[in-house]
């Protein structure tokens, strides 16, 4: 059975990806390449994209629950006008569509599906993965967020001084980032949040970084931003919500999820390291 109409294409291809053949493979890694763009072209420039037969491109449309591959762009271009809408246009979707009940209860409920809407089209592989970067103490760990996501991206990085050197945070000033870019190398990892009205100064840096050699850790909302392209791995992840702002809250639930990962990928170092932590923190407070 195709996925819910509600999911984004990228997540019924996720959902399926299982029963999806060689060729569809390739059409569903051409689509994530370059999330939505990709499939909004003809369908002889996508099948000759992914090196696949024309109608390899109709089999995956009605596989996913289109009539069509005009019905599957329509969805993509749909997607595409999701990414784009400011504050104010969401706050007077939500408004229009809003049920007779308090705003809490709605927010909860969106919360909630947004939690279980991400854990269930969450690729543990991938997680696991981005743990294991994070585990692995060779690495310098970078983090970076936007102009609402740094906090998540604070909140993060903090924790993870906590568990394990060579953890840094850039700072919100974009203007300093070249400079942080210096100290990027070959074994480092740089986690990034971006989600809808992507930041093209953070694609910017997760180019420079990947030039440098660094792996790109992408956490990101169900339409994609552009950098998973560049990315080594990418958790895609639900945020809509009753409000003019998108919700940070699953963003927020894998952040701690990564750390409590990490912490127990390599927990007799941290244990070590928190409890040096402690001790310099008890003699600061004795010393007052």
């Amino acid at each position: 059975m195709p996925p819910h109409r509600t999911a984004t294409v990228a997540e019924r291809l996720r959902l399926m990806s299982g029963e999806l053949t060689a060729a569809e493979r390739k059409l569903m890694a051409a689509l994530f390449a370059n999330y939505p763009m990709a499939g909004l072209g003809s369908i002889t420039d996508f099948a000759r994209e992914a090196d696949v037969s024309t109608p390899s491109v109709l089999r995956l449309a009605k596989k996913l629950g289109f009539p069509g591959f005009p019905a599957l762009q329509e969805e993509l271009r749909s997607e595409l006008s999701a990414q784009l809408q400011n504050p104010i246009a969401k706050h007077e979707r939500w408004a229009a569509d809003a049920p007779d009940t308090h705003i809490l209860n709605k927010f909860a409920t969106a919360a909630m599906e947004n939690l279980s809407g991400s854990l269930k089209l969450m690729d543990h592989r991938a997680f696991d993965a981005v743990v294991a970067l994070l585990a692995d103490r060779k690495r310098q760990i970078h983090i970076a967020g936007g102009r609402i996501t740094g906090a998540i991206a604070g909140y993060l990085a903090t924790h993870l001084q906590m568990a394990r050197p060579g953890v840094g945070l850039l700072p919100a000033a974009q203007s300093a980032w070249p400079q942080y870019l210096l100290d990027v190398g070959r074994q480092d990892v740089l986690v990034l949040f971006d989600i809808r009205r992507y930041d093209a100064r953070m694609l910017d840096l997760a180019a420079s970084a990947r030039e440098r050699g660094a792996k790109v850790v992408l956490i990101t909302d169900q339409w994609i931003s552009p950098i998973a392209r560049l990315a080594v791995h990418s958790l895609p992840l639900r945020i809509e919500a009753p409000s003019s702002w998108d919700s940070n809250i699953v963003p927020l639930f894998v952040a701690e999820a990564l750390v409590a990962a990490t912490v127990n990928a390599s927990w007799r170092e941290t244990e070590a390291r928190i409890a040096v932590l402690e001790a310099i923190s008890d003699s600061g407070r004795r010393g007052k």
